[in-house]
């Protein structure tokens, strides 16, 4: 079967990847069911190799960065060019880089109701400025570490976005339980055998009460998110006293 590259401009959803590494696609955003919505083209996946708007025979695409220092620099015309091979059709430009704005549900929800993405994935030090200034590109970061380079945070970052489309995910509620849908994280999970190691399953979720199921999970939620997370806990007691003025 061949491999997902360019799409038929009908598809409502698409990701156009730019990336030095074209065979790292579709990767994993080819399995599961995301590779199944890909197939009965709820989405589709755009990859272009930036190498081929190099004019070097060796298709070099880096130089040393300017005023010294480590590494190499991806340069501004071979990235322009790639990225001006890409009909925008409404959709933002994001750079993939760690001192990016931190990813969050609430991006990934905006993206996801829109026309799609176009990503940069950068590699060696990072990207001329003048690029990113230039084109006018969403500098994004899934998290506080380094990678070898934009592809792995380009197929979370779609992955995201993809499995909140419409026909997607099974269950209508499955995003809703989600961890960051109202602010909190996720509580625990149980599945059948009821005994497992000496551990049961909380007495509360045996019981076919709705309402106290409902307000265990609430609970849950609010304690975990408050121990693991407080950034996260702090703004979700802000929005309710928030709330409680209005």
């Amino acid at each position: 079967e061949p491999p997902m590259t360019r799409t038929q401009p009908h598809i409502p959803w698409t990701a156009a990847t730019l990336t030095l590494f074209p065979d790292a696609f579709p990767g994993m955003l080819g399995t599961s069911i995301i590779g199944t919505a890909e197939k009965n083209r709820i989405w589709g996946l755009e990859t272009v190799d930036i190498r081929d708007f190099s004019a070097n025979k060796h298709r070099n695409v880096d130089d040393t960065p300017a005023g010294g220092g480590p590494g190499m620099v991806l340069k501004p015309n071979i990235a322009a060019a790639a990225i001006d091979s890409v009909a925008r059709n409404g959709r933002p430009l994001i750079y993939l880089t760690p001192r990016g704005a931190p990813l969050t549900q609430k991006r990934v929800r905006e993206l996801a109701t829109g026309s799609g993405v176009i990503v940069f994935c950068g590699r060696f030090e990072g990207l001329d400025q003048r690029v990113i200034e230039g084109r006018q590109m969403e500098e994004v970061s899934i998290g506080d570490f380094v990678l070898a380079g934009g592809e792995v945070a380009a197929q979370a970052m779609i992955e995201a976005c993809v499995r909140l489309l419409p026909g997607v995910l099974g269950g209508a509620e499955s995003a809703s339980e989600e961890s960051f849908e109202d602010g909190l994280l996720e509580y625990p999970l149980y599945t059948r055998p009821r005994e497992w190691e000496g551990r049961s399953i909380p007495e509360v979720l045996l019981s076919g009460d709705h309402k106290r199921i409902a307000q265990w999970q609430l609970d849950e939620k609010i304690e975990i998110t408050k121990r693991r997370r407080p950034d996260l806990y702090e703004a979700y007691r802000a929005k309710g006293d928030s709330h409680e003025r209005d």
